[in-house]
C-alpha cells in the first residue's frame, strides 16, 4: 500500500503487453501468467518453460518517479535477503539492472513505470492461513529483525527514505481529516474523528521522543507469507512489498503489524500480546511508546479504512482496495468501545506470557 493517490496513476497492462515487457527485459518466455492482487500497483505471477515462477511487478507511475527512492528500497531487499530475512528480491534485466523504467502506454498515453521481476516466494499469506499466537509472537520478532538489521544498511541516498508527506505514516494521522466527508452520515465517522483528537492530544507531543530508523511500513496480513510446519504452527516463509520502506519510528511498525494482524483473526484480542512480545524479545519499547501503541493501532486501522474508502469511489472495479473495510469497521469500533486501559491490560499482560519457542 502506499499513497492514495498513487492509485490515480495505477498501471493497467494486458496480458499481452507483460508477456512481451517480460521476455524484452528479462529474455524470459512466460508459458503461464495471470493476475494478482494489488492496491495500487500491478502484479502478475507468471511461470517460465523451466517451470520457474515469478512475480512481474510494475508500479504505478506517480510512485515510479521517485527513482532513488525505489532503488533503496530495492536495495533493502537484497540487504534483508543476504542477511537470512526471507524477503522478496529482484531479477537482473538481461543488462544487469534491478529495475527498469518502462514508457507504458495503458490506454491513457504512454507514462513511465518502474518494473522489477521478483523471486516467487511459496506458501500463503497470514490473512489466508490460520496463524496461532506463537506464529504471531515471530512476525513480531521478523518485523524487529527486519529494521535491526536495517539499521546497518548503506547507502548514500538514505534520505530518499524521508517520507514525511506520506499518507500512510502514522506521523500523519491527522491528514486523514481532508477525507472524513466521504464518511459523512456513517456512524463510524464520530470514532474516526474521536481517534485523531486523542491522538493529537496524547501522541503527537511524544512523537519526538520515539526511536527511529528505517521501517518497512506495511507488515500486514497480505505482505507476510507462511507455511504450514507442525502442531498446526506456521513458519515465516516471505516478507513482501517494500514500497512503503521509510524512515519512521520503531513503535508504528509494532502498532502497524499489530493493526493488521487482528483484522482476519478469529481473536482479535490475542493478537497484540503475541506481535509485541515478539517485537520485545529483540527491541524493547520506552513506556512512552507502549503507552501510545493503543491510539496508534486505531490510528492505522482508521487509515486503512478511510483511505480504502477513497480509493474505492475511484476505482469500483479493484475490490482488492476494500479489503480490510468490513472487518476494520467492526474492529475499530470494538476496540474504541473497550477502551485504552482494558485493552493495553490485555495486551501487556499477554505479552508477558511469551517464551522464545
Amino acid at each position: 500500500m502506499a499513497t492514495t493517490t498513487a492509485v490515480e496513476h495505477r498501471p493497467m497492462l494486458t496480458l499481452q503487453q507483460a508477456t512481451e515487457l517480460t521476455l524484452q527485459l528479462y529474455g524470459v518466455t512466460i508459458t503461464e501468467i495471470s493476475t494478482l492482487p494489488s492496491y495500487m500497483d500491478q502484479n502478475f505471477l507468471i511461470v517460465d518453460k523451466e517451470d520457474n515462477k515469478y512475480v512481474l511487478k510494475i508500479t504505478n507511475s506517480k510512485e515510479s518517479k521517485y527513482t532513488t527512492r525505489m532503488e533503496v528500497q530495492t536495495l533493502a531487499m537484497s540487504f534483508l535477503h543476504q542477511h537470512g530475512v526471507p524477503s522478496q528480491t529482484a531479477m537482473p534485466t538481461t543488462t544487469g539492472q534491478l529495475m527498469s523504467m518502462e514508457e507504458i502506454d495503458c490506454g491513457h498515453g504512454a507514462q513511465t513505470y518502474c518494473v522489477r521481476l521478483m523471486i516467487y516466494l511459496p506458501g500463503k499469506t497470514v490473512g489466508e492461513s490460520p496463524v496461532t499466537t506463537q506464529d504471531l509472537y515471530h512476525v513480531g520478532k521478523l518485523a524487529a529483525v527486519i529494521d535491526t538489521t536495517l539499521q546497518q544498511l548503506v547507502s548514500p541516498n538514505l534520505d530518499a527514505l524521508q517520507n514525511n508527506d506520506e499518507l500512510w505514516s502514522l506521523s500523519n494521522i491527522p491528514l486523514i481529516e481532508g477525507y472524513l466527508s466521504l464518511m459523512d452520515g456513517n456512524p463510524l465517522q464520530e470514532v474516526v474523528k474521536a481517534v485523531i483528537e486523542q491522538y493529537k492530544s496524547h501522541v503527537m507531543p511524544k512523537i519526538a521522543s520515539f526511536h527511529k530508523g528505517i521501517i518497512h511500513g506495511d507488515i500486514n496480513d497480505q505482505n507476510i507469507i507462511v507455511t504450514p510446519v507442525d502442531n498446526g504452527r506456521h513458519e515465516v516463509s516471505g516478507v513482501l512489498d517494500f514500497s512503503l520502506l521509510m524512515i519512521d519510528c520503531y513503535v508504528f511498525e509494532v502498532a502497524i503489524a499489530i493493526a493488521y494482524m487482528m483484522l482476519e483473526n478469529p481473536n482479535p484480542l490475542d493478537v497484540g500480546g503475541a506481535v509485541l512480545a515478539g517485537w520485545e524479545s529483540v527491541m524493547v519499547l520506552s513506556d512512552e511508546e507502549k503507552d501510545s501503541l493503543f491510539l496508534l493501532v486505531l490510528g492505522r486501522l482508521c487509515q486503512s479504512v478511510v483511505y480504502g474508502w477513497y480509493n474505492a469511489t475511484k476505482y469500483p472495479d479493484n475490490k482488492y482496495l476494500l479489503i480490510t473495510n468490513k472487518s476494520g469497521t467492526l474492529l475499530l469500533t470494538k476496540l474504541w468501545e473497550m477502551g485504552k486501559k482494558d485493552v493495553e491490560r490485555k495486551w501487556f499482560t499477554d505479552a508477558s506470557t511469551f517464551s522464545d519457542k
